[in-house]
């Protein structure tokens, strides 16, 4: 999955976090729906700009800026 398409840095918004583009939503905030017990399905009825792609962008996000997929950039 190339996240970029979906995950931007700008210093200008969030301070620099990771967003999803289009949003002021966080990957951080999204990581942290999930963690708390939230669906995709649940996400997406509450914040109804994204989508389940950007959804999975976000954990692939994660789990390449933690080296478990050697593909972080």
């Amino acid at each position: 999955m190339n996240y970029k398409q979906y995950i931007e840095i700008n210093s200008e918004k969030r301070f620099g976090k990771p967003i999803i583009k289009g949003t002021r939503i966080s990957v951080a905030d999204v990581l942290n729906w999930l963690a708390n017990g939230m669906s995709s399905k649940e996400i997406i009825q509450d914040f109804p700009e994204l989508n389940e792609e950007q959804i999975n962008a976000c954990l692939f996000f994660a789990a390449s800026k933690e080296g478990h997929l050697g593909i972080a950039s």
